[in-house]
């Protein structure tokens, strides 16, 4: 299994919004020059998560993005779910389409997969933004310092 784009490139956006927006609200044209992904896709990974209630937009000339949440609150599940749905490895495991196999009551490799499924989610959901945010900070301290020895 793997994730998309649309996974990856929202995680590295919401967290470059998370790290920034003391500044104040984070344009999508610094976000998009930082992390190297195009302002129209950035554009449409920001709407998702601002559907999702992760981020909110502020309007005006000073306007962008800020987190909706505490960066504490906001698990790289939360966002990984918002912009790819719901994670399982196959559809018998997946709560949105469960009953889509008809092998699926006796079928045994089942089990495997919604261990799979439980796992991942669990694993995504043991880091928060803010754990990303101090794991950022602690490579910039160790590249600083690497640098200058």
């Amino acid at each position: 299994m793997k994730l998309s784009t649309k996974g990856r490139y929202g995680l590295r956006a919401i967290l470059d919004v998370a790290m920034n927006q003391h500044l104040g609200p984070v344009t999508i044209h610094s976000v998009a020059q930082r992390q190297e992904i195009s302002e129209r896709y950035l554009e449409q990974l920001l709407i998702t998560l601002k559907q999702n209630g992760l981020i909110k937009s502020i309007r005006g000339f000073q306007g962008g993005y800020v987190l909706n949440k505490e960066p504490k609150d906001i698990s790289v599940g939360d966002v990984v779910r918002a912009l790819e749905g719901p994670i399982a490895p196959v559809e018998c495991v997946d709560d949105g389409k469960q009953g889509s196999c008809s092998r699926m009551d006796f079928c045994v490799t089942k089990i495997v997969w919604n261990d799979l499924k439980i796992a991942i989610n669990q694993v995504l959901d043991s880091y928060s933004l803010e754990d990303l945010i101090e794991e950022a900070r602690n490579m910039q301290e160790n590249a600083y310092y690497n640098y200058s020895i």
